[in-house]
């Protein structure tokens, strides 16, 4: 794995391995941002289950100021460490070995405004619409923020919400999608 673009372009990034964590490919990783991006004027982000924290590297590598990097496994957290670490990083990140939505509800008690979220949970194994309800009601999303959603290519998410609106599915591989929606605080839909 690697980072695709910007400032620390091709740096390699170590990834976990162990069954539990799925690192997202380059392949996926470079359709993802060029749909979002490509490049960021700042900002904060969300990594949630980052595993080695490809994503949220990724979006330093392209702009953004500050991510919050979160996953419950031990090994992937030090491999986040390790990573930001060598790409002298750790002013522009923090880490949490901890559940998402208990690192959601902390965002939120620290007054937390994130533009970028990337999901990726373990394929099928939880769902994002309580996802998406913990961060709405945490405060955590800034207006108009993007959530990107990496996801089992067979798994149907949400269709667009009063907060959420699906701006667009793309990235299909053989086993991955990227749904990516825009969030809107209440009265603000577009």
């Amino acid at each position: 794995m690697r980072v695709i673009s910007g400032k620390y372009k091709s740096h390699p990034i170590k990834t976990v391995s162990n069954q539990k964590t799925r690192p997202t490919s380059d392949k996926v990783k470079e359709a993802l941002f060029h749909s979002i991006g490509p490049y960021f004027p700042g900002g904060s982000a969300l990594d949630l289950f980052a595993g080695s924290g490809g994503l949220g590297i990724e979006a330093l590598s392209r702009g953004v100021d500050h991510v919050i990097f979160v996953d419950k496994d031990y090994q992937a957290n030090q491999l986040i460490k390790e990573n930001i670490r060598q790409l002298n990083l750790t002013e522009q990140c923090e880490i949490y070995r901890t559940d998402a939505f208990r690192a959601i509800k902390a965002a939120g008690k620290r007054d937390k405004k994130f533009d970028y979220v990337f999901l990726d949970p373990p394929y099928g194994k939880i769902s994002f619409d309580p996802l998406f309800e913990a961060m709405h009601d945490a405060g955590v999303l800034a207006d108009q923020a993007l959530i990107v959603c990496e996801h089992d290519q067979d798994e149907i998410l949400p269709e667009s919400t009063d907060l959420f609106h699906k701006e667009k599915q793309s990235a299909k591989t053989s086993l991955t999608s990227i749904t990516i929606y825009r969030y809107y605080q209440r009265g603000n839909i577009k």
